[in-house]
């Protein structure tokens, strides 16, 4: 954890302390003078408050700005906003990826609704009490820019009425040859469903069996071991079989078999063995016997670092992509998702083939678990980036509605995002729905079938032949 949040985490705890007391006071007094059946009624009152309005996990303040930089010689002009409108300042310059730099104010209903952004047809939120520089992603909305016809307009917030447009040109990565590194079953399709189905020559590697936290399947009358080598093997049967829906066969996909939470350790200490925490299992062979290719780690099925590298090393000379997308190692801050792209530099390195440019892609984040905020089908602004990342070109694809919906039909495919919410859960979306409207989609519970379902794809591009 960096200085930074781990000074703002101590803050939010301090404050939480404070707040408490206060409250407790508070209810003491309401007790003694108002009456004591008062107590469990304000305690009821501020849990359902507390549900609609502060549950969300910030590690940043909404008014720290965002701190993006990209490659020197990008091309950008200043843009006014005027009636609604967007406006240009000179002609638009060649590209398809288009982000919006402004700063973003959230009105007096900070607290109670999320403010968002409306850009034509589309619509992209931010943080409650946002007050700071944003980037808005105006990709697929080219035309319209170009014509001073693009509306922009804030909703329980207000926008400078200037900004920077920055400009990106990237050729079309659907149609080079791509590799997608899936640190889990599942990765793949939340990052890029949209891109991989509509390429004619890509292939999936998934690097573990997804097998812990396997709770659920206890209720089938297995145990601990048990119940971690049935989702290993149901996991792993995902990253082969839910493919085919976006158009990439079997032979095309790769189960390396290593385990959930191990690729760190295995990193640090590359000859050693680390079996799973969960299942009992140290042989990754056991779900390699579909595999199209015959690989360095089938000889002795050892879950190494050595046998992972040699693997992905062995993957790359096969396939030969262009293109390989993975974890972004600074913005997504999953251990085996640093770990995977950590392992994909290192067979880079060592690999008689060089792809040409990667693709890194964030699932989850460091400082907010709702990203990309609002509902689905929206566009997807720019994450948080409160300390700066590395200045690299975005690719930001647009995605079809009937793409959207292959999407999330995918997303239903995959048995670790199926099955209801808990009550908990299910309560808490009820209160925020009515005292805060948000609204989750209805193709499936899992918080991922609102955040990985949008508008847009969104990638950071690092070219490898410079």
């Amino acid at each position: 954890m960096s200085a930074r949040k781990q000074q703002l985490l101590k803050s939010h705890r301090r404050s939480k302390r404070l707040f408490l007391i206060a409250f407790l006071i508070a209810l003491l007094a309401a007790g003694f003078w108002l009456g004591w059946w008062l107590v469990p009624v304000l305690l009821v009152l501020a849990w359902v408050a507390h549900e609609a309005w502060f549950a969300d996990h910030l590690f940043y303040r909404p008014t720290d700005d965002y701190q993006y930089h990209f490659p020197a010689g990008t091309p950008c002009q200043a843009v006014s906003l005027s009636a609604g409108i967007v406006h240009l300042n000179e002609p638009l310059a060649p590209g398809e990826t288009l982000i919006l730099e402004l700063e973003v104010k959230a009105t007096w209903l900070v607290r109670w609704l999320d403010p968002y952004v409306e850009l034509g047809d589309d619509r992209q939120d931010f943080e409650r009490g946002v007050k700071g520089r944003r980037f808005l992603n105006l990709s697929g909305q080219a035309a319209a820019l170009g014509q001073n016809a693009l509306t922009l307009r804030g909703r329980h917030c207000t926008l400078s009425g200037t900004g920077t447009l920055w400009v990106m040109s990237n050729p079309d990565y659907a149609r080079q040859r791509i590799m997608v590194i899936a640190p889990h079953a599942d990765d793949a399709e939340l990052a890029a469903f949209g891109l991989y189905s509509r390429s004619e020559d890509a292939c999936i590697v998934t690097l573990t069996q997804g097998e812990i936290e396997a709770e659920d399947y206890q209720r089938l009358g297995l145990n601990q071991a048990q119940a971690a080598r049935l989702k290993g093997r149901l996991r792993s049967w995902d990253s082969l079989a839910i493919p085919l829906w976006g158009g990439v066969p079997l032979s095309q996909c790769v189960q390396l078999g290593y385990y959930c939470l191990q690729l760190p350790a295995m990193a640090d200490e590359p000859g050693k063995a680390f079996g799973s925490r969960e299942s009992g299992e140290n042989d990754v062979r056991s779900v390699r016997q579909h595999n199209p290719v015959s690989l360095p780690g089938d000889v002795d099925g050892l879950p190494t670092w050595t046998n992972l590298v040699a693997d992905v090393q062995s993957l790359l000379e096969h396939f030969r992509p262009e293109v390989v997308v993975t974890p972004h190692p600074e913005l997504d801050p999953h251990s085996d998702h640093v770990a995977s792209t950590r392992a994909v530099m290192e067979a880079i390195s060592a690999s008689a083939w060089k792809p040409a440019t990667l693709l890194m892609y964030a699932n989850h984040l460091h400082d907010n678990d709702r990203w990309p905020m609002g509902p689905a089908g929206g566009g997807v602004a720019l994450p948080p980036a409160i300390e700066p990342l590395p200045a690299d070109r975005l690719w930001s694809p647009v995605l079809s509605a009937d793409l959207q919906l292959d999407k999330a039909m995918a997303l239903a495919m995959e048995h670790d995002l199926q099955g209801p919410l808990g009550f908990k859960r299910q309560l808490r979306r009820g209160i925020q729905q009515v005292f805060a409207g948000r609204r989750w989609p209805v193709s499936g519970s899992n918080e991922f079938f609102r955040k990985a379902v949008r508008r847009h794809e969104l990638f950071w591009v690092r070219d490898l032949s410079d």
